[in-house]
């Protein structure tokens, strides 16, 4: 982008929950496990606040940020701020999450998948009580408001991470540099076909929501 400045963004942690853009009236809410930790940190220091990931705070969703923190900070504003978020392809989401649970640090511990296959994890997820190694969440959960499939202003394919990078320059007139961080260990994971069509028969709005964003772009 000519005639703007380009940095390497480096923050202090590499685990974000929430960045908030007072000025350009908008807030980046993290979905776990959608690589956004690079941008989160090339961005960071352009953010008016972060809110980082302290043990037992959980990610700030569309609906907590709209009820808890949103009235506080457009109060200030005088107005709206707009959101913007990534979503990853539900599959390969799940994958993220069994990757990066499955590294030696947290070996032995309850929420590590090293003692099993992708297709018990992902089996465990759709348990309505999930052990301690399959409790990741959902994406659709986190990124619908109110009925709404879509809550968030902004939202961005984990697969077309370049239109997220480039909206984010062009709000903050930066050229925002990523480096590589957080990135969960590579190994090839497929799922039965059996496994396959019983997630997208009992997690439905999970796929739904990704279709419709597909729709979009």
């Amino acid at each position: 982008m000519n005639g703007k400045e380009v940095v390497t963004g480096i923050a202090a942690s590499d685990k974000y929950i929430m960045l908030l853009f007072f000025n350009q009236k908008l807030v980046f809410l993290s979905v776990p496990k959608t690589g956004t930790t690079a941008l989160e940190a090339a961005a960071a220091p352009y953010a008016s606040a972060v809110i980082l990931n302290p043990p037992g705070m959980k990610h700030v969703s569309v609906t907590r940020y709209k009820a808890q923190l949103a009235p506080f900070f457009e109060a200030r504003g005088k107005q709206p701020h707009e959101t913007m978020a990534i979503m990853r392809e539900p599959i390969d989401w799940l994958g993220s999450w069994y990757r990066y649970r499955r590294r030696d640090q947290i070996r032995g511990k309850p929420n590590s998948t090293a003692h099993v296959s992708f297709s018990e994890f992902v089996e465990a997820w759709l348990a309505p009580d999930p052990p301690a190694f399959a409790q990741v969440g959902s994406q659709a959960r986190f990124l619908g408001h109110e009925g709404a499939m879509i809550g968030v202003d902004h939202l961005f394919r984990y697969d077309q991470m370049e239109r997220a990078v480039a909206f984010l320059s062009a709000r903050l007139e930066v050229d925002l540099v990523l480096e590589a961080r957080n990135v969960s260990p590579q190994m090839a994971l497929e799922l039965p076909k059996r496994i396959m069509r019983r997630v997208q028969a009992e997690r439905p709005e999970e796929f739904a929501l990704w279709q419709a964003l597909c729709s979009r772009t």
